[in-house]
Order: C-alpha cells, then structure tokens, then sequence
C-alpha cells in the first residue's frame, strides 16, 4: 500500500471515528432531551386543600420521596365551604378544566363537610383500604367515625369515604393580665362560662352544634344526645334555661369576627376552633389556651376523592384518565410519624391523627430553643389524654334530637346577638338537606 493510500484510510477511519462520535452525542442530547419532558411515565397527583392546613415541608419532603417522575400540583382555598361548593357544580356543565377542584386527585374536606358531600354524590368511597397500612395504623375512633353509608350517616358496615390528614378540638382562650388584674379565677371547664364575673366579656362562634354542645357538656351529657328530654338531667326544660343564660353572658356570636373581639380587647375570652385561635394566640401576650376539663368538640380535616368518574366530558384535564396511583401513597405518607413534627413545632396549627390514641411525645427542646410557647394544655397539638377521653366528634344528628333543638330554639326569644336567627337557619338547612359546617 502506498503512502497516499495509508493517509487515505486513516483519513476515512479518522472521519468515521467523527462520525460515531457526533452519533453518540446526538443519541445522548436526544436522549436526555425525553428524560427531561413528560411521557407517559409521568405520575400526576392534584391536590385541593384549605390554606394552612399542610405543612409546606410535606410537600417537599413528598416530591423528594417521589423522584422527578411525579407531577405534583396543589391548589389552595381560603375555606372547606369553598371546596364543598367547588365540588357541588353540577357535573352537566362543560367548563371543567384541568384547574378545576373537581379535576384533582384529592381534595381536603372538613369534617362537618362529610355527610353532605356523601349524600350529593361529590366525593366517591376510597378503594381497598383494608388493605392499606395507612388504614391499618388508624386508631378504631377513626374507623368508627369515618365509615358511612350512602346517606353519609355513620355505619359499621359502610364503606370509608376520608383519610384525616389534621385535626383539633374546640378551645377557650382568656386574657391571663385581664384576669390577675382583677383577681378572677382562670377558666378551665365549661361551668366558667356561666360565671357572673365574665358576663358580657365572652365571644364565642356561632356553629349551633358547638354552642348547644357547650351547654350538654355543661349539663354532664354528650355533644350527640340522641334525645335530650331522656339522656340529659333535666331534659329540655334544663337545657333551655342553660342556653338561654349562656346567651345572656356571651357579647357577641359570631364565627368571623369572634377573634377581632377578643383581638382589639372588647371581650376577654374567646371560644372556638383550635384552628383559628391558635394562631392568633400566639401573635398575642398574655393569652392562655384551654381545653375544658369536661372535654371538647373534635373537627378534622380529611382527604376525599371527588367522584369525577360521573362527569361524562373530555375537558376535564388530567382528571379523565381517573384517580392518581399516588393517592394512598400521599395519604401514607401524611400519616407517617415524622409528619407529626411541623404540628408539635406548632408551625401548624392541629395535631397528627396517630395522636387521636392518646399517646404523645412532646417535640425535643433544642427545636423550639428561643421560641415563644403558647401558654396551653394543649400537647402536640391536641388535647392531654385524660380530656381526650371526654372529647366527641359531631355525629350527625338523629330524627330525635333535630326535633329536640327545633323545640329548643323556638323557645327561646330572639336574642339581640343574632344566634338564634343563624341556629333557625341551620336547623331549616339539616331539615332541607342542605348543609352543617363549621361557618367559618
């Protein structure tokens, strides 16, 4: 071969080199430029929920856990009423789209939500949760509480339509340098309310379970008394007297503006949801938070499913191709322990489910070093066990015992306050099939 020739082929095997290599740059520019969009292989998970409510930590640590292959989305609401109403469109219109609430995956829903939203048909029942760890490791309370029939009415045979992801107890707060300045006593049951010293200096939400609950606990019965005339001391005529003291002793009823009240100092205490006045208390001195002695109103807020498989429409975005694998993962995942710590830092006002047991173990110090804490019997978030015992969730109400409080409020004269007025309304709405929530 002549040397003309030898540079010849080395040339051409120096240009094939080139060439394979150029290839190999391309396959690999081609390559990485798939792993960087969304085929198939992307998992979409859509979730709704009330403002505040998640820790902003969860859905970090979630999509760290999940890898780049999940497509999380989250949308937020100022109020569990607006979710409710989001979901209660009529599925016969056409303007769904990939942003609307009845597109996600999971939606947050409050407790006082849930036998309306089963009724209507809005959220579906969740699959094959015997099955689930998450299920698994509920406490029976949960179980109890959450299992329904189709009319949302509590069930042991019904099937489970919500996963807690939160939840609290209703409280009192009191100005502690108002009380010592004039030598009252602290509050710390139910029967305080009824004290002369705090006439016309108490503010309270105007949610007439919470309300005519605070007098059965008063009176020694439960928040679910089939029937008042036969399950409470005194029967109605005891009950009516007790309302109508407690009407006189508190200034204002009212959901949203009970805390300004307390807030600008024109009443001395406040009663409501630990998640509404948690946060306020804290960006307060001189507040103490209790959980009466006698126990507590429970809420939670759960995640539901919205039965987006009867919308018979393609505009639904995402939604069509039905529910994410990722929703029990996401629910497992709020359940774990370690979810626990953004509540007990009180970073979120609530507590974690797994505390609805009793057990708690409060956070290491060295996480709240130089932080203000709250001056409360709360622990973790969530009330000590011993009161625990004694707290109820709000079943719904039996036949008898919405004719009990139809009784009850047409027995009583119309207060200045407003609060039989909106207890009238929501009495005619459990009547009607419309809906019990906590109005706020």
């Amino acid at each position: 071969m002549s040397m003309c020739e030898h540079n010849s082929v080395d040339d051409n095997d120096a240009r094939k080199l080139d060439d394979n290599e150029n290839i190999d740059k391309e396959l690999e520019a081609s390559f990485n430029a798939w792993k960087s969009k969304t085929y198939a292989l992307t998992v979409p998970l859509k979730v709704v929920a009330l403002r505040g409510s998640i820790p902003p930590s969860w859905i970090k640590d979630f999509i760290n856990s999940q890898g780049k292959r999940m497509k999380f989305e989250v949308k937020y609401h100022e109020s569990l009423e607006s979710i409710f109403s989001d979901l209660s469109i009529p599925f016969t219109k056409e303007n769904h789209g990939p942003t609307s609430t009845l597109a996600a995956d999971i939606v947050g829903i409050g407790d006082s939500w849930l036998k309306f939203a089963i009724q209507k048909a809005i959220i579906e029942p969740i699959q094959d949760v015997e099955d689930k760890e998450w299920f698994k490791s509920l406490a029976e309370k949960w179980k109890v509480y959450l299992r329904r029939n189709s009319e949302g009415e509590m069930d042991p045979e019904g099937d489970i339509w919500a996963a807690p992801y939160r939840w609290g107890c209703m409280v009192i707060a009191y100005k502690t340098n108002n009380f010592q300045k004039h030598k009252l006593a602290p509050i710390e049951d139910w029967a305080d309310l009824w004290r002369p010293d705090l006439a016309g200096r108490i503010s309270m939400v105007n949610s007439p379970r919470d309300v005519v609950g605070a007098v059965l606990k008063y009176m020694g019965a439960s928040y679910n008394a089939n029937d008042i005339n036969l399950e409470v001391n005194g029967g109605r005529d005891a009950v009516k007297h007790n309302l109508a003291l407690l009407a006189k002793q508190v200034r204002l009823f009212d959901s949203e503006n009970y805390l300004k009240a307390f807030g600008v100092g024109d009443v001395w205490v406040a009663v409501g949801w630990s998640s509404d006045i948690i946060p306020v208390a804290k960006r307060m001195s001189n507040v103490a938070v209790i959980v009466p002695k006698s126990g507590a109103s429970l809420w939670a807020d759960l995640w539901g499913i919205p039965a987006a498989s009867r919308i018979q429409t393609s505009k639904l975005g995402g939604r069509v191709r039905g529910p994410s694998p990722l929703i029990h993962q996401w629910i497992e995942f709020c359940l774990q322990s370690a979810r626990a710590l953004p509540f007990k830092q009180e970073v979120i006002p609530g507590a974690s489910p797994p505390l609805l047991q009793g057990h708690s173990t409060n956070v290491p110090s060295e996480l709240t070093k130089g932080k203000p804490r709250l001056d409360t019997n709360l622990i973790d978030g969530a009330p000590p066990p011993g009161i625990l015992e004694r707290c109820e969730f709000l079943e719904p109400l039996s036949n008898s015992a919405v004719s009990d409080y139809h009784w009850l409020l047409a027995s009583i004269q119309e207060p200045s306050n407003g609060l039989i007025h909106k207890i009238r309304q929501y009495i005619s709405s459990l009547v009607t099939g419309g809906f019990n929530s906590k109005l706020t």
